[in-house]
């Protein structure tokens, strides 16, 4: 049977990615499969290659459709592959196993899920997950329904700060802070005329982080935002935990209302928009995880903000926002800014 290779990046050409030449190729896909796929799939015959997205030098996500011959008939699926250029990425494919078997399965009755992690692929530098179905929460939040998605996407987050899935590295305020001097650094050396403005604004980022009670560490998500929850009906899918670590249960609550801040600005006009989904996103996540949250999930959501400063000019379409995202986080951040003592950031 022909196999479809559908590759619009041209990722074969990746020089720092030599792999994927392999990972497009079918003889070589299809005797990896052979090797390394559970059983339930070693009858699954391959039926196209699709490269989704492609970042040169980094990553690439390629997207295997198979088909499968059951007693109940003929079955199609797809499976996603994703590649690293700095070698298999054992640490990510284990979190999701390790959430998959302590409640997050596909049929978990809390319809609070991870994608199925199906096999480690290390020749080609990949591990491979089921793909799910449904629609990422950002084109969701703003629709009629949004409220309550918000409400059910905190119950997911702390689902997962509870699920006690042991991480391997830790994230700190003080590493946000260091973030924050490095990425407003280079904004600084494009915008040099906002450079005193923005070293107030470390400096009041600075302020309002030695306000911020220090938490008890969890298993967190750390890139948690809109992007990254599946709907599907009343099933939730939790995506990528790449950067998955101990850390302040508050990050991922106020990064994700930081995201959705933006999306209200950028998309709406009106960085109050979508207010209504934050108020009941932060409150039944303090429902959930006790009052003690409140501060921290406040302070990430404000020091996200600043990080989209940096973000919006790395996209074409989204630097019309930088100065009014510097211009809401120096309100956000007015409690805290001093004129007298600006932080250098270069």
């Amino acid at each position: 049977m022909a196999i479809s290779i559908t590759d619009p990046f041209n990722s074969a050409t990746d020089a720092q990615m030599p792999g994927l030449v392999r990972a497009i190729d079918p003889l070589q896909v299809q005797q990896q499969f052979a090797q390394h796929l559970p059983s339930s799939l070693n009858a699954a015959q391959l039926c196209a290659i699709r490269v989704m997205r492609h970042k040169p030098g980094r990553r690439c996500l390629i997207a295997y459709d198979l088909a499968l011959e059951t007693p109940a008939g003929s079955k199609s699926l797809t499976l996603l592959g994703k590649v690293r250029a700095k070698g298999t990425d054992f640490r990510s494919y284990r979190v999701q196993q390790a959430l998959w078997q302590a409640g997050f399965a596909a049929d978990s009755e809390d319809y609070i899920s991870v994608p199925e992690p199906i096999a480690i692929l290390p020749d080609l530098q990949m591990w491979l997950q089921r793909q799910v179905p449904g629609t990422i929460a950002t084109q969701l939040l703003p629709q009629a329904q949004g409220i309550a998605l918000a409400q059910r996407i905190a119950e997911a987050a702390h689902k997962l700060h509870q699920a006690a899935i042991p991480p391997h590295r830790r994230h700190t305020l003080a590493d946000e802070l260091q973030i924050l001097r490095d990425r407003l650094s280079l904004v600084a050396q494009q915008f040099p005329q906002w450079q005193s403005r923005l070293e107030r604004l470390l400096q009041a980022c600075h302020g309002l982080a030695s306000t911020t009670p220090n938490a008890r560490l969890r298993g967190i998500h750390r890139d948690f935002y809109p992007d990254q929850v599946l709907v599907d009906g009343s099933r939730l899918y939790l995506l990528d935990f790449d950067l998955y670590c101990a850390g302040d249960p508050g990050l991922d609550m106020g990064n994700f209302i930081g995201h959705l801040i933006e999306q209200s600005l950028r998309t709406l006009g009106d960085a109050a928009a979508l207010r209504d989904r934050e108020v009941a996103l932060k409150a039944r996540f303090v429902q959930l995880a006790g009052e003690s949250v409140r501060a921290s999930v406040q302070t990430y959501t404000t020091l996200t903000l600043v990080r989209h400063i940096y973000l919006s000019t790395q996209f074409p379409d989204r630097r019309l926002w930088t100065e009014a995202l510097l211009d809401l986080s120096e309100t956000l951040l007015s409690p805290h800014l001093d004129s007298k003592a600006p932080l250098k950031i270069k």
